[in-house]
């Protein structure tokens, strides 16, 4: 089961992913954690770890709420790059024209306890799904995909800002690089399989093959 719900003001896709019908692993968490306590709630799921693809506010944002929002699941651990740390350690400073957005009467924006570092590489087990951390830097210095396994349905790809259908994100924010992100682009995520459904930060999914046919960013690369 992999399920997605379009949150806050940027429309950020929160993924909700589970193998086993027990436990999920969450891929990012905008500020508005209620809306996934309410689905885990309704899906009788428990949080085994909580990942982000990158350190903005609008991915970031309700961890620490989520992280404590189910006594019975423990504090979770939250996964994210270590290039990206800083943006965790002030989410709402970093973030000065998303912060006023934020309802902080339902949200506390706070940094998560038990940070684990999510390097290139590493892989992050739960749920039954395995989760290998492909770096793909320039939406942020951090920017990270996801390769998932889930259980033996089969592969999928959490691309965060990295890759949208049919657009990539924006690098026109403080440590955001373009030549990166393309270069991590052609070297990291292009040479997987076309028929890799892939599941971005924002709006629908799409393949690594309809993209590399149709996205006009990457007509380019080779």
């Amino acid at each position: 089961m992999i399920t997605a719900l379009s949150l806050w003001v940027a429309g950020t896709n929160a993924w909700i992913a589970s193998a086993d019908g027990r436990e999920c692993v969450i891929v990012d968490a905008p500020p508005e954690p209620w809306h996934i306590v309410e689905r885990l709630d309704a899906l009788g799921l428990r949080v085994s770890a909580i990942i982000a693809t990158h350190g903005h506010l609008d991915h970031i944002g309700g961890m620490h709420d989520l992280q404590r929002a189910r006594k019975e699941d423990g504090l979770v651990e939250v996964w994210r790059s270590p290039a990206d740390a800083h943006y965790f350690v002030d989410p709402l400073g970093n973030a000065p024209l998303l912060a006023d957005a934020v309802d902080r009467s339902r949200v506390t924006v706070a940094t998560p306890e038990m940070i684990r570092d999510l390097d290139d590489g590493t892989v992050v087990r739960g749920a039954g799904i395995e989760l290998r951390a492909i770096w793909t830097p320039g939406h942020t210095p951090g920017s990270t995909c996801l390769l998932a396994t889930i259980g033996d349905e089969g592969t999928v790809l959490f691309s965060g800002d990295h890759l949208f259908a049919g657009s990539i994100g924006r690098t026109d924010l403080p440590g955001g690089s373009l030549e990166h992100l393309l270069a991590s682009m052609r070297d990291r995520i292009l040479p997987l399989p076309d028929d890799l459904v892939v599941l971005p930060g924002h709006g629908p999914t799409t393949t690594i093959g309809r993209e590399r046919a149709t996205n006009p960013y990457l007509q380019d690369l080779r």
